[in-house]
């Protein structure tokens, strides 16, 4: 059987997609006030559509599959959902803000196949904004850590969480989780929450994060993402071609077929799609210009120019490894993914 990171690279130059985001319910027990992707007042989708869209989602040629929300972990057939996905040989992963995780949850999605587990997680202490907070789910990591699933850790990057956002770097850093932060989505209204007054000390904690991924620590992201966020603090232009309906999409708690969470067109019906409909979507986009959906724009970054990505990514972990040996650390020991990016390693990061 071809490798996983064999498949991907065949991505490269064929014309199948590579991953989808699937949107298990779009309620939430939280209330950020930065997200647009929950409403409480929207029913659960039933499991025999999930697993109908599922189902059409490995057919299109999907490698990967990462289950959202709101919150994935309010569906009560969350494990039956994740084992579907994997049944199809799905690389199946999962972004949670971990508060309903519990011992036997974490055995139930270990058993299930879960391949890798995103906690978002923004600042140490919660506050009106965001109550995603690292105090309150230290217990739900040390749960993790004793089972078998790769995890990490990621918050989001704003005036309100920047003055946290080091120490939940470092926490995760010192104990060897891979752990990152990313400056927050633009809204569908074109809105940030970041101020031209807030942008030097935004780029410099990107600074700091890349400088901790060149000393060996397991930061995770990759080096064509830290540009990019650079670059978008400095209001410079990055070239590139956005792969979003084609490469990557989004489906909905409805079964709707979206580019991206931003880009929330055509909304067809995900069992009407077709290859050639996923094809015609490979061109630039309107609104691809300062884009925040990261997972995206990495995928679009490596297949665009996957040589070229693939080389930055090789040296990069040449100079963490060379810098762990340095150390005399090593990667291995806290239940995470041993710091593998994103694109090749098949996990989603927001």
């Amino acid at each position: 059987m071809m490798p996983f990171w064999a498949k991907m690279l065949k991505r490269t130059v064929d014309q199948l997609p590579i991953a989808c985001h699937l949107y298990v319910t779009d309620q939430c027990n939280l209330d950020c006030h930065y997200c647009t992707e929950y409403d409480n007042s929207v029913p659960h989708p039933r499991l025999d559509d999930l697993k109908r869209w599922i189902h059409k989602i490995s057919d299109l040629g999907c490698l990967r599959i990462g289950l959202q929300g709101g919150e994935p972990l309010l569906h009560p057939d969350i494990v039956d959902i994740v084992r579907h996905c994997t049944s199809l040989g799905l690389r199946t992963s999962m972004s949670t803000n971990g508060f309903r995780l519990t011992p036997e949850l974490v055995q139930a999605l270990e058993e299930a196949g879960l391949d890798s587990l995103q906690l978002s997680v923004d600042r140490m202490t919660p506050i009106p904004s965001t109550r995603k907070a690292l105090k309150t789910v230290i217990p739900k990591i040390e749960y993790l850590k004793r089972s078998r699933i790769p995890f990490h850790l990621t918050g989001v990057l704003f005036h309100e969480t920047l003055p946290e956002a080091q120490e939940v770097l470092q926490y995760g850093l010192s104990n060897g989780i891979s752990t990152h932060t990313r400056l927050v989505h633009v809204g569908p209204d074109g809105s940030s929450g970041v101020s031209a007054g807030e942008q030097g000390a935004l780029a410099s904690f990107i600074d700091t994060m890349e400088q901790d991924k060149r000393q060996g620590h397991k930061v995770r992201t990759s080096k064509a993402i830290l540009d990019y966020q650079r670059a978008m603090l400095n209001d410079q232009s990055v070239e590139w071609t956005c792969v979003a309906g084609y490469k990557y999409f989004f489906v909905s708690a409805q079964g709707k077929f979206w580019l991206c969470s931003m880009n929330r067109q055509p909304g067809l019906d995900i069992m009407a799609v077709t290859p050639d409909l996923l094809k015609s979507y490979f061109h630039k986009k309107e609104c691809q210009d300062g884009c925040g959906v990261y997972c995206v724009v990495e995928t679009s970054l490596f297949h665009n120019h996957p040589a070229q990505f693939l080389a930055q990514e090789g040296w990069e972990r040449v100079q963490q490894r060379l810098a762990r040996f340095r150390n005399g650390t090593t990667a291995a020991g806290t239940g995470d993914d041993g710091g593998r990016e994103n694109v090749l390693s098949g996990s989603r990061s927001v």
